[in-house]
Parts: C-alpha cells; structure tokens; sequence
C-alpha cells in the first residue's frame, strides 16, 4: 500500500466481494425456501454458481428477481401476521400502552384529574 489510491481500489475491491457475497447468500436462501422449483432445478442452479458465479447470479436475478421480492414480501407478511397472532394470543387484554393512551384522553378531557390518571399508570405498568 504505497499510496492513498491503492488503499481505496483495495477497499473498492473488498466492498464488491462483500456485497457479491450477500447476493450470492440470498439467492442460495431464496432458491432453497422456494417450495414452487423442482429440486433438480435447484441443483441446476447451484451447479451454475458455483461454476459461473457472476454470470449465473446475473441471471438467476434477472429471471427469478420478481418472483424473489414477491416470495420475499408474502415471507414478511405471514410472519407479521403470525407474530401478531401470537401477541393477541399471549396478551389475553389491552397492552399497557393502550391502556395508558386510554387513560391520557380521559385525562385531557377532563374526566380524570392528574391523581386519578397516575393511579391509572400505575395500575397498567405494574
């Protein structure tokens, strides 16, 4: 490193194998959670980035890319919609926050004074 210019193609270098590699991570992860490929076609498909990285990764986004954030998206939502499941679940009644929300209107309306709402507080933190 005899110059500021090597240290920064080196650091250019390093960052395009990094993210070639997160590429390459989440193509493998998405090829193998996708219940629709046959397993051949996986095989085919790993055997193509291992042989022709760039080229097949290339590829593999261009023609499997949509179907990647579609899978992606409805991965995202049913793991959102089964945590909520769980938390409805679990919670059995309002959340303390909901509780505290309820009880900061009632007391910006008027209907509950500062003694009555800390009470309140209280009761929904502990």
């Amino acid at each position: 490193m005899d110059s500021f210019m090597d240290w920064f193609w080196l650091m250019l270098w390093w960052f395009a194998f990094v993210m070639y590699l997160m590429v390459l991570f989440h193509i493998i992860g998405d090829l193998f959670r996708d219940r629709d490929l046959n397993g051949w076609w996986k095989a085919l498909w790993l055997v193509a980035l291992i042989v022709l990285p760039f080229l097949s990764a290339l590829v593999y986004l261009i023609v499997r890319g949509r179907g990647m954030a579609e899978r992606q998206s409805a991965r995202m939502t049913r793991t959102r919609e089964d945590t909520d499941a769980y938390i409805r679940a679990t919670a059995g009644g309002p959340t303390a926050a909901s509780q505290i929300t309820e009880a900061k209107g009632l007391y910006d309306a008027g209907v509950i004074d500062d003694k009555e709402f800390v009470a309140l507080k209280e009761k929904a933190l502990g």
